[in-house]
């Protein structure tokens, strides 16, 4: 079993609990038992009603049918240039890749505390640079900073990937860590690559307000794309479009653009808009890599990139801009 201990908060008690307990189809992540909120998963042949994310006004997924991608790495720079957008909206992230989570090591929280609990029993995100965050990657065993071994393998199958994933869903609690905030504007979801029982359980629970889909320029990557484009037309999530990673490197010494990995007019063929053409940046992953997003750095005047890291960056922000007027238009 969990073990429970009471944090005050502003007069409330929030509970906050170890990640070594028992596990069962029904309750994956080895929550307190509190009134259901979780809709269940259809029969064969029946249908469920799609339902909003509770103190969440939009939900935006990035996604890639192919891994490796730097889906997380868009999707991370992607919420905080929302989140810096003039209107200031409030925007969190949830990590739904079950079996490889990158959101804490992209967001500086891989030693993070276990997450608190409510005192109805959701979970309270984790919060670094001012975002709100939830992933399975603060739900397992993790070893302790000086280590190099990993020990929060999850082994599951399906059943426990579905649970686990409604359990993300509707038992977290995106409004601050006393529940009396008002919740997010936007929801970003960092999706897992693939067209297994994530994104399906997702399509079939969720309103999805705009699916962005990330790829490389390689015909390889954009075979696995097209069928990521194909399950969420399936599902009926609506596809607001491409942002093509890794589409050129800028010489530093002559500023012109060398297509490494394929032509963008690979991409065309996908018959998706094209959102941004980002171009290889080594600050980029650097960042990633010490959990400080790169449009963060950007911001606090580091231009070590030049000419790639002001495009990159421009680029991002002109997708956050086009994405807010999406889903409030």
């Amino acid at each position: 079993m969990f073990t429970l201990k009471l944090v005050r908060c502003r007069g409330t008690a929030l509970r906050t609990f170890t990640s070594t307990a028992s596990r069962s189809h029904e309750n994956p992540l080895g929550l307190p038992f509190r009134p259901p909120s979780t809709p269940q998963m259809p029969r064969r042949g029946g249908l469920i009603q799609k339902r909003h994310i509770e103190h969440v006004k939009k939900v935006i997924v990035v996604a890639s049918g192919k891994g490796g991608v730097g889906k997380s790495t868009i999707a991370v720079n992607l919420a905080f240039s929302l989140a810096m957008l003039p209107h200031r909206p409030r925007v969190g992230i949830l990590d739904l890749d079950i079996f490889g989570p990158s959101i804490p090591t992209l967001m500086g929280l891989q030693h993070s505390d276990d997450p608190r609990l409510t005192s109805a029993g959701a979970l309270v995100p984790i919060i670094n640079h001012g975002i709100p965050t939830m992933s399975m990657g603060y739900l397992v065993p993790r070893p302790p900073p000086d280590s190099t071994e990993f020990e929060g393998a999850i082994v599951w199958r399906g059943l426990m990937v579905q649970k686990a994933v409604q359990q993300l869903l509707f038992d977290v609690d995106w409004r601050d860590a006393c529940g009396s905030g008002p919740g997010l504007d936007v929801l970003i979801i960092d999706m897992p690559p693939g067209t297994g029982d994530v994104p399906l359980t997702l399509g079939q629970l969720v309103v999805v307000d705009g699916a962005v889909i990330v790829s490389t320029p390689q015909d390889v990557a954009l075979t696995d794309v097209r069928r990521g484009i194909s399950m969420f037309k399936k599902i009926s999530v609506p596809i607001t479009g491409l942002i093509l990673n890794q589409a050129s490197f800028l010489c530093p010494s002559c500023n012109t653009a060398h297509e490494l990995f394929g032509t963008s007019t690979n991409a065309s063929r996908l018959g998706i808009p094209l959102l941004a053409q980002l171009p290889l940046v080594g600050g980029v992953s650097c960042g990633g890599d010490r959990g400080i997003p790169y449009v963060l750095e950007g911001k606090n005047g580091g231009d070590k990139d030049g000419k790639a890291g002001e495009i990159w960056r421009d680029a991002m922000n002109e997708v956050a801009s086009k994405m807010w007027g999406l889903v409030h238009s």
